[in-house]
């Protein structure tokens, strides 16, 4: 649960300036538009027996091509640790493999099975049009705003960089 994960479920009555209120409302709301197409995606790829970050990770591999576990953190916004265990996970169900980099031994690069490839392969389309079906509730320019108003929000400093 996030430090805010209590205001995901109610209203906020904080009782300060109308900026501060109105900053609060729009983080709740943030909140539980997350929660919910977290949720909802969870259930949305449950038949694959995967988590959302295993289905991002094969997803990734899929479209791009083999990476260095770092750059499938950085891509996925999780730690190298994290990420280690998802590969783990996904290696154990043999739909990646790490391989040492032919130039630079001290290099991984992760790949995907031929069993990975063919489950995302056959999950993939019916998750999209999931997601285009769960979208539609905005236009194509609402979606264009929230899209820009999202990167704006995400391209600021992180919480602990600002302490």
């Amino acid at each position: 649960m996030c430090i805010f994960g209590y205001l995901s479920s109610m209203p906020t009555h904080y009782d300060g300036p109308a900026e501060e209120r109105s900053a609060l409302d729009v983080m709740v709301k943030l909140m539980r538009a997350a929660r919910s197409m977290s949720d909802w995606i969870d259930a949305a790829i449950a038949p694959t027996g995967l988590t959302d970050s295993q289905f991002g990770v094969l997803e990734t591999l899929y479209h791009l091509g083999p990476l260095k576990p770092s750059q499938l953190a950085d891509k996925h916004l999780t730690s190298r640790n994290n990420l280690t265990v998802i590969i783990d996970n996904l290696e154990a169900r043999a739909l990646v493999r790490r391989e040492r980099d032919t130039q630079d031994r001290r290099a991984i690069h992760v790949h995907l099975t031929d069993s990975g490839r063919a489950l995302i392969k056959q999950a993939l389309p019916g998750f999209v049009t999931a997601i285009v079906g769960r979208i539609s509730v905005l236009s194509e320019e609402e979606r264009e705003v929230l899209g820009a108003l999202l990167r704006k929000l995400g391209r600021q400093e992180t919480f602990s960089d600002e302490t």
